[in-house]
């Protein structure tokens, strides 16, 4: 079988994660796929190397200065419509909402559900849920979204993990590493995503603060941040209010592919305050070191971590589960052991072997 897997940058993105993973798996499985993607600013390869028997197509997509944020996501539209030729292939499987729009015929994963203001960018999230002619979702409650908002019944599929990764990098070979990240930052509450308003990033300041009154030792540290989106006046507000509270995050941004693992491994815990999410592909990793989570009050946390994390619905509460997991009491060989046996089920093998019944099954 001929799979396109399309998605929409080669920064290590939620959606971009998975699009790669599940390529290789599916090229694992006997599959011939190829990823067709935009290389934003230059970007001439993916942010990890990618198995050889997957083909990459990077169209690029030079930056231009001063173009606001509706264009650019029209003119991403255009460059992959441009790029992309679908002759000889069996699967087109689109994985946002720029590839979807891109294409004339597609399968589309919804990881979440977004919300645009401006018109132009509506009508484009709404067209690439509409126009597929089939949907997967990597939870069940992104599934009830789809059919409550839309009627559109999908194929539930979660997201793989790479856990043995992240249980590498926590056992003795990565004891380096480790050492490395606690001399630099200390003891650590670690979230990934960056700062920006589906992360919570908000709340999160919020929560550190009150944190920081019990725990003055500990550091909030928040690495990623790698998006397509416009956030600088959300990061400004949160920047504001950092120094309102008088406190200061370490901000890392992006971080190496091979540097992540152990920078996770690290942490005390791991904090996911998501106001949206599709599956928490960061917070399951976290579960494959070993690592504590916390992540907030929604059903699709509820859905997927009931049994081996902390749930909080407010910064207060968040404050208050986190101070949990860093006193350590309730954080026994079993908690730990829970967690990454979670995560070591959720193969991208497993993904792969459902990718492609869909496939048949839709003919």
């Amino acid at each position: 079988m001929s799979i396109a897997l399309l998605t929409y940058s080669t920064k290590p993105r939620g959606s971009v994660v998975h699009t790669l993973a599940l390529a290789e798996a599916l090229a694992e499985a006997g599959q011939r796929v190829t990823v067709w993607t935009l290389g934003r600013g230059g970007d001439s390869r993916f942010f990890r190397p990618a198995d050889p028997r997957v083909e990459l197509r990077i169209a690029p997509f030079p930056d231009i200065p001063g173009e606001e944020f509706g264009p650019r996501i029209l003119r991403s539209i255009q460059v992959l419509r441009d790029a992309f030729d679908p002759t000889g292939c069996d699967v087109v499987h689109t994985q946002d909402c720029i590839s979807a729009n891109a294409v004339d015929r597609c399968i589309r994963t919804v990881h979440h559900i977004d919300h645009f203001n401006t018109p132009e960018l509506a009508a484009c999230h709404e067209r690439a849920i509409v126009n597929p002619y089939a949907h997967v979702c990597v939870s069940a409650a992104v599934a009830g979204e789809l059919l409550d908002g839309w009627r559109i019944a999908a194929t539930v599929i979660p997201n793989g993990v790479d856990a043995q990764r992240f249980s590498d990098a926590a056992g003795p070979s990565g004891a380096a590493a480790r050492a490395a990240w606690r001399s630099r930052l200390g003891r650590y509450v670690l979230t990934v995503g960056g700062i920006e308003p589906r992360k919570g990033s908000l709340e999160l300041l919020e929560a550190y603060a009150l944190l920081r009154a019990r725990m003055p030792d500990v550091q909030l540290v928040i690495a990623g941040g790698e998006t397509l989106f416009d956030y600088q006046d959300y990061r400004a507000r949160w920047e504001k209010r950092a120094a309102d509270l008088g406190v200061e995050p370490v901000v890392l941004g992006p971080v190496d592919h091979d540097a992540l693992p152990p920078l996770v491994a690290a942490a005390g815990v791991f904090a996911f305050p998501s106001t949206r999410e599709g599956f928490g592909l960061a917070a399951m990793e976290a579960l494959g070191a070993g690592i504590p989570l916390v992540v907030s009050n929604l059903p699709v946390f509820r859905e997927i971590f009931t049994g081996v994390a902390r749930f909080a619905a407010d910064p207060a509460e968040l404050a208050v589960q986190l101070a949990a997991e860093l006193d350590g009491d309730a954080v026994t060989p079993d908690a730990r052991e829970a967690g990454r046996s979670l995560a070591a089920r959720y193969t991208w093998s497993a993904a792969a072997q459902r990718h492609l019944e869909l496939y048949r099954c839709l003919g």
